[in-house]
């Protein structure tokens, strides 16, 4: 079955919060024909993962990654494509025995550009939103960044407790904000020539 590449790397992948084993995996990827199995013990949302790293650097043109299933390799369509992109970028190719994925072939290819195309997509929907957003924002007279965590009649009172004696590292955990928060509403209200009155 691996007469077309160089060497077939197989990856397996169970959870570390799980009591699985990876032998299920293994032996389907040794029925595929793979020479080589990396075994991995991680979530598949996490890019910290030393087994599959150590199969990237290995990969050779000519070669191709096999998983049993496309969720081994990982469970988000942005790390999935990323990894993919190392893969073709080595010169190797890609097959999932589940999915019969197979990026040798012209049908494998198509569905990998298929999927870049829906993640490409993605990422012009989200930066059409953020700019109508901070569109919206502008028009209203607000300008970007995090919304305000206090409301001005908090922030009165801040300034009453630090008036009266109170510090800052009180008064933060009394707001459940960082400290760092206090200190500039005080420096804030000092800057200000004519500041509200303390109620």
């Amino acid at each position: 079955m691996g007469d077309n590449f160089t060497m077939l790397l197989g990856y397996a992948r169970v959870s570390k919060a799980g009591d699985q084993d990876t032998a299920a995996q293994v032996g389907a990827l040794k029925a595929a024909g793979c020479t080589r199995i990396y075994e991995e013990r991680a979530s598949g949302g996490r890019w910290d993962r030393p087994e599959l790293h150590r199969l990237l650097d290995h990969l050779r043109d000519g070669d191709a990654v096999v998983v049993w299933k496309l969720d081994r390799l990982s469970r988000s369509l942005k790390d999935l494509l990323h990894i993919l992109e190392k893969i073709d970028a080595a010169g190797a190719n890609f097959r999932s025995l589940t999915e019969a994925i197979d990026t040798s072939g012209p049908a494998g290819r198509m569905m990998m550009q298929m999927l870049g195309c829906f993640a490409e997509f993605e990422r012009a929907m989200v930066r059409e939103r953020t700019r109508a957003g901070l569109k919206t924002a502008r028009e209203q007279g607000r300008i970007g960044g995090r919304r305000p965590t206090l409301m001005p009649h908090q922030r009165t009172e801040i300034l009453g407790m630090l008036a009266a004696g109170r510090s800052g590292a009180d008064v933060a955990r009394i707001f459940r904000v960082h400290r760092a928060t206090i200190g500039r509403i005080a420096a804030e209200a000092r800057a200000t020539p004519n500041p509200e009155p303390v109620s």
